[in-house]
């Protein structure tokens, strides 16, 4: 299945589990998707996030007990879009990150190229 809309998209993916993050840079490939990283570790994905050019991120909330939130930070800065990928729902979330796509643990590469497809859309 791919959608022409996202041939190309430059996405960063942040996730610890090695067997999830190898099934979201499938997922990506299949969608036409530029998988960068992935990262597993927050000082990693911060350093992607500052040296790659990127177009989106698909953040993992909890990096081995490490929130994310420092790197959304930074993605917000930059203006680059993300959606958090989380068994938890909104649950996890702060306050501010609340209206962010979240993709809910365990997901389908449909679930995946729906909330990419939001996040191309407020590409400037």
């Amino acid at each position: 299945m791919t959608d022409n809309k996202l041939d190309g998209l430059r996405v960063l993916v942040v996730e610890d589990e090695m067997m999830v993050s190898m099934l979201i840079e499938d997922m990506l490939g299949d969608l036409g998707c530029v998988v960068v990283g992935p990262a597993s570790r927050l000082e990693e994905a911060i350093e992607l996030a500052k040296t790659s050019e990127i177009d989106c991120a698909v953040l993992d909330v909890n990096l081995g007990g490490q929130p994310i939130f420092p790197l959304a930070d930074l993605l917000r800065q930059k203006g680059a879009p993300f959606a958090f990928a989380t068994g938890y729902g909104d649950a996890g979330l702060r306050d501010v990150d609340r209206g962010s796509p979240v993709l809910q643990k365990p997901f389908r590469e449909t679930d995946l190229a729906r909330v990419l497809g939001q996040l191309r859309e407020t590409i400037g």
